[in-house]
Order: C-alpha cells, then structure tokens, then sequence
C-alpha cells in the first residue's frame, strides 16, 4: 500500500525575472514570497495554514501551470496511474513527468508523507 494527495501548484514562469514573477503571483493571490529560497530557480508563495501550496519555477518551456501529486512510494504511484491511462513523458531521481489522458502535464514528486498528512489516500 502507498499514499499519495495533490501536493502544490506550480507555475511554470518562462523568461524575465523569476522575483519580478513571484511578486506578481504573490500580489494576485495574498500570499508572501518565501524569505530565502533553497534553490534560484524556484521560488515558493508562502499562504494560510491549509490553503494548497503554491511554487513558481523557472523553465526553458512555455508558460504554464501544472499540479505535482505528492507519494511515499514513487514508482507504485506511476504505475497506478499508468493503468488509468497516464504516460510517462520523463523520469528524474525524485519525480516523474507524466501525461493525463486529457493531454496535461503533471508531476509524480516523493515527499515526506506522515501517517497524519491531512488530505491523503491509501492506495492498494
């Protein structure tokens, strides 16, 4: 048995100034910027306690918005969601791209889930 819940939504940002970027979004949805950021690609909106989270990333593709889908089990969620029709467009180290049957891009990401994350589901 694995877990997995919708984890954050991420904006693909292409071009300019990933600051200026994450100031926008930060503005349109009252959210604050994250104050030191681990990585420069990535910058994280920081909300109220519950609310979904929300990460700005720097891409070389166009611009875009897609969800990353949080698991213990990395390699047991792709293969569930394969059987629902999902392809796999990608594999890196901590995630997998993947593609729904819609033609939208998605993100399969390992994460630190415990027995009490809220808004998770067991999976056979």
């Amino acid at each position: 048995m694995h877990r997995s819940r919708l984890g954050e939504l991420v904006i693909d940002c292409e071009g300019g100034d990933i600051d200026s970027h994450a100031a926008f979004w930060a503005q349109t949805l009252g959210r604050k910027v994250e104050a030191e950021p681990k990585n420069p690609r990535y910058r994280r909106l920081i909300g109220e306690a519950g609310e979904i989270g929300v990460l700005l990333q720097a891409v070389d593709h166009p611009a875009r918005v897609h969800l990353d889908i949080e698991t213990d089990d990395l390699s047991q969620e792709v293969a569930r969601l394969e059987k629902l029709g999902a392809l796999i467009v990608e594999r890196f180290e901590n995630w997998t791209v993947m593609e729904a049957t819609s033609g939208h891009r998605f993100c399969v990401v390992k994460s630190q889930l415990t027995e009490g994350d809220a808004a998770t589901r067991s999976w056979p």
